[in-house]
């Protein structure tokens, strides 16, 4: 079996050296490098599966880097950061990461959110490209139909067929309202404008089995939404 490469980027020597010798005694290929330069080469020769990346490297940003990994490789991302606030979390994820972590970390955590995001990843790959299950219908991204589980089409906006395409592009993570309207009417929210939420709404009343209850699309208080696949995995067992 090929074993999962894990790629680290951290400037501080001694939790590179822990973070290697504990990934690889749990089964993974697994290099590290301190810095972006060294991450650009290694993403081009060793192809890693995941990048654990600090946010707050020397002199360079994590967070730029992230949408370089983004940009140029299938790499799931990983962040590591010494802030573990909110606006922190959301920068994180909107540069492309797929999960986060704050400083200082129980190594066993590390260890099972790193298999969890590559699995998660892997879910995806089999996933027919574009096609994609969404509340018990199916999303054709690049047809910019849906259609609900006997065939029928679902009538949907333009501005919702966008709003749902970033969340399926980002299973799993917290969205606020300024981050969708930026990944899918490209502006900024204007103060007071609630459209999101009225959308969402809407959305909801076409494919959630019970729309006040909402298991598809669902409320994070105070910090946006989230879309959550694993109700779609669900319903087709």
């Amino acid at each position: 079996m090929t074993k999962q490469k894990l790629l680290i980027v951290d400037d501080e020597a001694p939790l590179r050296e822990m973070l290697s010798d504990y990934l690889l005694a749990h089964g993974f290929d697994v290099r590290a490098v301190s810095d972006g330069a060294g991450m650009h080469t290694e993403l081009d020769r060793f192809g890693p599966d995941l990048v654990i990346l600090d946010v707050n490297l020397v002199g360079e940003s994590g967070y730029d880097l992230a949408r370089e990994i983004a940009k140029r490789s299938r790499a799931g991302i990983l962040m590591l950061t010494a802030v573990g606030d909110l606006p922190h979390r959301l920068e994180g994820l909107a540069a492309g990461a797929d999960d986060y972590m704050a400083k200082p970390f129980e190594p066993r955590e590390l260890l099972a959110r790193v298999r969890s995001v590559i699995r998660r990843l892997g879910e995806e790959e089999q996933t027919p490209e574009n096609r994609i299950p969404f509340g018990g219908c199916v999303l054709d991204m690049a047809g910019r139909t849906m259609v609900d589980p006997d065939g029928a089409d679902v009538q949907l906006t333009s501005m919702e067929f966008d709003l749902l395409c970033v969340f399926a592009r980002h299973p799993r993570q917290i969205l606020s309202r300024d981050q969708l309207c930026r990944l899918a009417h490209n502006r900024d929210l204007e103060p007071g404008d609630r459209s999101i939420d009225i959308r969402i709404t809407r959305l909801r009343n076409k494919f959630e089995t019970e729309p006040d209850a909402p298991a598809v699309l669902v409320t994070v208080r105070g910090e946006g939404y989230v879309y959550e696949p694993a109700h779609d995995e669900g319903r087709r067992r």
